[in-house]
């Protein structure tokens, strides 16, 4: 291979490795996102799903490691050792390995997820006691924000046991249709009381505007992963190519500090 080609190659690899790294932020990002995030559906699952949370550290950890693999890549590739070279191509297959079979796995697992997810709103509903948890919170912004009332209706929330054991008629106040009342002057959040069985709240369920949120979000996730898995079948072919043409074993090239 010519000085000129093997030159190009190692520095579309450097670039390529960049790429990576700063991919393998936004994995790690979203993954710290889907975490600590306190105003959105995803506290929700977050706080009653032992999956998500595992999820969530395992897009944290692909993060840091596909940085630390942009980081050797761009090492190797400046200095031109085939050691590293080829550790590089051996955990980027790894990696790309994983993401098809994590693909995969909740491709097949979609319906029991869509059922854990309703089965955990459910829960909430139930056991909502109006004394604005963190948990509560999001689902009253939910509510509030998508002007929707329950998982599939207003029914879901005649089972919670405040409304069930109260002597008065409530009702969630961040339900409250504002254009069926004359004054928006009660709570965002907790349990509001009502004129007549006849609930002043909205009358669509949650479940549609959340799903195509979630589905608008799982575009943007899958876009990102393809971005990725791009960039390493790349970073494979050009570190791949760069390790053949390096004919012998130059450890002075090492960095030394």
């Amino acid at each position: 291979m010519g000085k000129g080609c093997m030159k190009a190659i190692k520095y579309f690899l450097f670039l390529f490795n960049v790429l990576f790294f700063l991919f393998g932020a936004l994995i790690m990002g979203f993954g710290l996102w889907v975490l600590l995030d306190n105003e959105s559906f995803m506290v929700i699952l977050q706080e009653s799903s032992t999956v998500l949370k595992i999820a969530s550290y395992i897009l944290i950890g692909v993060g840091g490691l596909s940085m630390l693999m942009g980081f050797l890549g761009c090492l190797g590739a400046i200095y031109e050792i085939r050691c590293l070279l080829g550790l590089y191509f051996t955990c980027l297959l790894l990696i790309l390995i994983g993401q098809v079979a994590a693909g995969v796995l909740i491709y097949f697992q979609k319906d029991l997820l869509n059922k854990e997810m309703s089965n955990i709103v459910t829960q909430i509903l139930s056991n909502y006691p109006g004394k604005n948890s963190t948990t509560e919170q999001a689902w009253d912004y939910i509510q509030r924000t998508m002007e929707c009332c329950g998982w599939s209706g207003r029914m879901d929330w005649h089972g919670n046991a405040v409304i069930v054991n109260s002597s008065q008629l409530l009702f969630p106040c961040s339900c409250q249709n504002v254009s069926l009342v004359e004054s928006d002057s009660s709570s965002d959040s907790g349990f509001c009381e009502a004129q007549s069985l006849d609930w002043p709240v909205y009358d669509r369920g949650c479940n549609s505007s959340v799903e195509s949120w979630l589905f608008a979000n799982v575009g943007v996730i899958l876009g990102v992963c393809l971005g990725v898995a791009v960039i390493e079948l790349l970073g494979m072919i050009l570190s791949i190519g760069l390790c053949k043409s390096i004919h012998t074993e130059d450890y002075t090239k090492v960095p030394k500090y």
